[in-house]
């Protein structure tokens, strides 16, 4: 049985209030991919900076290793603790710098509806290993880009050429549309926002 370790008809405390590592209630999608390398979409349903409960169609075994990478959180990886109905808990291994911001995160997810703050980033950026690529119009044009970063929804990149605002694009394998324009290129965001990160970046490499 999941416990709540929230209350709805009050906001979360800050976690300088809370005992290390209590659970707070969220509700945040993501995938998950198990030491087999098959991946799998999830729900995050509680967590902590140290632990998490996730809703997920396979389960995996306890003391395997997971990465997922969560909306709002990037990514985590941990290993298996318990085997749920319909899910899992998994701890959570990361460094004090790495826990003290989704400490952060988490608090400020488990307040904003309460408290009506607004949105934020949905996904955390970062810099791709392989920064080069290739953008193809739906003319078949084709330009070589370089990624400045990336994230689950979409990317910033240099090109020469700066498509209309809404045009879809293919970067790498990814299908995309034009967003926004900046000095010396263009940020797009994927058709699929909920693909995994490590998914992303393979499927940027040239070919």
């Amino acid at each position: 049985m999941l416990t709540d370790n929230t209350r709805s008809a009050r906001p979360a405390r800050s976690y300088a209030q809370l005992p290390r590592f209590q659970r707070v209630r969220v509700s945040l999608l993501g995938r998950y991919m198990l030491t087999d390398r098959r991946e799998f979409p999830c729900q995050v349903i509680e967590m902590s900076p140290g632990d998490a409960m996730i809703i997920a169609p396979i389960s995996g075994i306890a003391g395997e290793r997971v990465i997922a990478y969560i909306d709002h959180l990037g990514r985590i990886e941990g290993d298996i603790t318990d085997v749920i109905d319909g899910g899992f808990k998994m701890d959570i291994v990361a460094t004090s710098r790495k826990r003290d911001k989704m400490a952060a995160q988490l608090t400020w997810l488990a307040n904003k509806d309460l408290l009506n703050l607004p949105e934020d980033r949905r996904h955390e950026r970062v810099v791709p290993d392989n920064r080069h690529s290739t953008v193809v119009l739906d003319d078949g044009r084709r330009y070589n880009c370089k990624i400045i970063d990336i994230s689950l929804s979409g990317a910033a990149i240099e090109l020469a050429v700066r498509p209309a605002m809404g045009t879809p694009v293919t970067l790498g394998r990814m299908r995309a549309r034009v967003v926004r324009h900046f000095g010396d290129g263009v940020a797009v965001e994927f058709v699929s926002a909920q693909e995994m990160l490590t998914v992303v970046q393979q499927n940027l490499r040239v070919n």
